[in-house]
């Protein structure tokens, strides 16, 4: 899997010509999905991820730069969908873009949908963080008192 970590999403040139260097194809020819699972958890989360999905975040661009298709991956829906149906959907999709919110919540998710063991047989995706979505990329997060790997292995 390769990385593209950002604070606020693809907010300028450099970031914009870095992120379609890793998809190897123009962005218009790339499908993503969008995780919006960190933003639940901070307050008016529901806003958030609305705003997230809709592309109506242009304080952190991230599903308005014109994709392919553009789905949605909400990681705590994944463990109650039949890997027959998420598997090919996210084996098939050339970005993840990752918002940000709460890092422990998403870390958690991540942990729990299957999302973070999946990650490394996705070699060609890109995954996108937004500041959450970055900071679990880091190599340990702690999550309650247990210690918890949710990065990149």
């Amino acid at each position: 899997m390769k990385l593209l970590l950002t604070s606020a999403g693809i907010k300028n040139t450099s970031i914009h010509d870095a992120l379609v260097d890793l998809l190897c194809t123009p962005i218009a020819e790339s499908d993503a999905l969008c995780i919006p699972t960190a933003m639940y958890a901070n307050p008016d989360g529901a806003g958030h991820a609305w705003r997230f999905i809709s592309g109506r975040e242009s304080r952190t661009p991230m599903v308005e730069l014109g994709w392919k298709s553009l789905g949605v991956l909400e990681l705590t829906a994944l463990p109650s969908i039949d890997e027959e149906q998420s598997m090919p959907m996210l084996q098939d999709t050339d970005a993840l873009l990752v918002g940000g919110g709460d890092p422990l919540y998403l870390c958690y998710w991540m942990r729990q949908s299957g999302l973070a063991d999946l990650l490394p047989s996705l070699r060609e995706a890109v995954y996108v963080g937004l500041s959450a979505g970055s900071i679990v990329m880091a190599p340990n997060i702690r999550v309650a008192l247990e210690p918890a790997t949710c990065g990149a292995k």
